[in-house]
């Protein structure tokens, strides 16, 4: 037990002992890293303080560098001041030297021009002088000699003008009479087409007059099926062997004779089948239309037409006006118009085409409202570029209010193909009395000196006596003159009633 004691004492004490020493060999270390640190520290501070100097040093020394540039870019410029300066310096003395020289020029100048006027002044002084010695000599003023002067040779202008105007006149009158008839004659000799009646009613061969029984249905079925089909009257009498057709659209009168014509020869004849015919017909005359049509721009050698313009225009194979065919009126027309134009130099594409084009509306006035060149050009208008070819159609009525050469060649145009002798189923007997009763007509009033039916009786010049006729009595006389016309005679067209009043002054020299 002692010994465990000993033992126990000896090692307390030994960890006693062991504990202190590491303690003191602990701080030992401890001091000894803080006093290195303080030696890291010393040296970090002293490298930053030389680092801190070496930045100054070469801060300074690249502010030195920048002032000496600036120290010589400030010299420089200054040198460049100092040579405008003199520039400037030596302009503004140039400029003095030339300023100087300018008002030694004006003033040269000056004196030169008063030396003129001064010599301007003598010289009137002299002519004054001179005009007062002729004043003296011939007992004339100055202005009374230039008004006998001036009277004199105005006289003699006057006469030597108008005798030369005269003659000019005589000379181009005549030589427009020569070629207008060259060139109407001209045109009426390439064309020659046949007239035929115009007529409402079409005829339609039957091989018996049992099927008018079976064209009239029982109850009338069959023949108002037609009739409600078509638009068409159907007249059935006592004619043998043929059915009338009334209407006063041809294009529907000929497709009620087209359907008509194919019930006739199938036999079958009933309300269906009528109508089933009635929309084939109308199919048919369509196709023939627009061969009528392709035929006739063939014809007339105006190609480019829009299809719709050309199916309107074989329209006017159906159509009649006074007896005359609408389509080959158009295609003479046309023919005349290149004939002219050719002559006149004016444009023959565009004259051709409105020439062609200028009855179109006459297929469509039984379903538009107002004259038909008012309506033909508001479809022209549709599918045509050109102003010209418009206002070719319209003008040739006078119904518009704008006028061209080519529609002027048009209107003249259509007047020959319409009023030509037997143009319009006239003969040339009829004709003439027809331009004859126009002069009568005009002789029967009071005061009419002359009367002449000019453009084939399209228009009437009436020549009268000025000191008995005045000019609200003309006025008057063509008023009624023309209402007298309408009301005794029948004619194609309209006719142009002119009264015509003036006074003439006829001296001779011996």
């Amino acid at each position: 037990m002692p010994d465990i004691l000993l033992w126990a004492l000896v090692a307390i004490v030994a960890i006693a002992a062991g504990g202190g020493g590491g303690y003191f060999l602990g701080k030992t270390a401890i001091q000894q890293k803080l006093r290195q640190a303080q030696l890291t520290a010393e040296q970090i501070k002293a490298q930053a303080e030389a680092e801190q100097k070496d930045v100054v040093l070469q801060a300074t020394k690249e502010g030195i560098r920048i002032r000496n540039l600036a120290e010589e870019e400030v010299r420089d410029r200054r040198q460049e001041v100092q040579r405008q300066e003199r520039r400037v310096s030596q302009k503004e003395e140039n400029l003095e030297r030339k300023t100087e020289q300018v008002e030694r020029r004006d003033r040269t100048l000056a004196n030169r021009e008063q030396d003129l006027e001064e010599a301007r002044a003598k010289i009137e002084a002299a002519q004054e002088e001179k005009l007062r010695e002729l004043e003296r000599v011939a007992q004339l003023t100055t202005a009374d000699a230039k008004d006998q002067l001036l009277k004199a040779v105005e006289q003699e202008v006057r006469e030597d003008a108008n005798r030369r105007l005269m003659l000019l006149e005589r000379a181009y009158k005549e030589d427009a009479d020569r070629r207008s008839r060259e060139i109407v004659i001209q045109a009426i000799q390439g064309i020659l087409q046949e007239t035929v009646a115009e007529t409402t009613t079409s005829v339609v061969p039957i091989p018996s007059d049992d099927m008018k029984g079976r064209i009239i249905g029982r109850e009338g079925r069959n023949i108002r099926a037609l009739e409600n089909a078509t638009g068409v009257d159907i007249i059935i009498d006592d004619t043998p062997d043929c059915v009338s057709l009334s209407c006063f659209d041809p294009v529907r009168r000929e497709v009620a004779r087209l359907a008509l014509l194919k019930l006739v020869s199938d036999g079958r004849i009933h309300p269906s089948r009528i109508e089933e015919v009635v929309v084939r017909a109308r199919a048919d005359l369509d196709e023939e239309m627009i061969k009528a049509g392709e035929a006739a721009v063939f014809e007339a050698g105006v190609p480019g037409l829009h299809p719709d313009l050309i199916k309107l225009l074989g329209r006017l194979k159906y159509r009649y006006s006074y007896g005359q065919n609408v389509l080959h009126h158009s295609i003479e027309s046309t023919k005349m118009a290149g004939v002219i134009a050719g002559e006149l130099g004016a444009n023959v594409a565009i004259i051709k085409k409105g020439a062609l084009l200028h009855d179109i509306g006459k297929g469509m006035d039984t379903e538009m409202e107002g004259p038909h060149a008012l309506i033909g050009a508001s479809l022209v208008e549709r599918y045509e570029k050109s102003r010209d070819v418009v206002i070719c159609v319209a003008k040739h009525h006078d119904d518009w209010f704008t006028n061209t050469m080519e529609g002027a060649i048009v209107q003249v145009a259509d007047a020959i193909s319409g009023s030509r002798p037997g143009a319009r189923a006239e003969s040339a007997d009829r004709y003439v009395k027809r331009l004859q009763a126009l002069e009568e007509i005009a002789h029967s009033f009071p005061g009419v000196e002359k009367s002449y039916a000019v453009q084939a009786g399209r228009e009437l010049r009436v020549l009268v006596k000025p000191g008995e006729i005045d000019d609200l009595e003309a006025l008057r006389m063509a008023r009624d003159m023309a209402k007298k016309i309408e009301d005794s005679m029948e004619y194609p067209g309209q006719i142009k009633v002119t009264v015509v009043r003036e006074t003439r002054a006829i001296e001779y020299a011996q």
